[in-house]
């Protein structure tokens, strides 16, 4: 059976260009697509992904906070945090806080691959940032 990711950004070409790179992976399969937050907490009842890729700065309900609602219902589910600034170590402090296994900028497709590989593995992966 395939690793079913969930993908959540509200810029469809962005959605878009994951889901290609994602897809070249042979053992994974995205299952659904959230334009927000709010759609984003909705997908992950619907989909039942085995993990989830939230962009921080969404609209309605932003990635940090979804991940919050997300996690509340789903306290194992693995996500990685996408976001267009530096991940610092206080985004990496609210990203883990809010239940994020990982967070990188975005860029190259490398990284979220070496990203979703490492929170399927129950591991840690902050991009240029130390946790605590």
């Amino acid at each position: 059976m395939p690793i079913r990711i969930l993908i959540a950004d509200d810029d469809s070409t962005i959605r878009m260009l994951l889901r290609r790179v994602l897809e070249t992976h042979p053992a994974w399969q995205v299952c659904g697509e959230a334009t927000n937050g709010v759609d984003a907490v909705q997908q992950v009842e619907q989909s039942q992904p085995d993990v989830a890729v939230l962009d921080l700065g969404m609209p309605m309900m932003n990635g940090i906070d979804a991940a919050r609602e997300i996690s509340r219902t789903h306290p194992k589910l693995p996500m990685l945090l996408l976001s267009v600034q530096e991940v610092s170590e206080q985004l990496a402090k609210a990203a883990l806080e809010a239940g994020f296994k990982g967070a990188i900028t975005k860029g190259s497709g490398r990284e979220v691959v070496e990203g979703i590989e490492a929170v399927l593995r129950d591991r840690l992966f902050f991009q240029n940032a130390r946790v605590p």
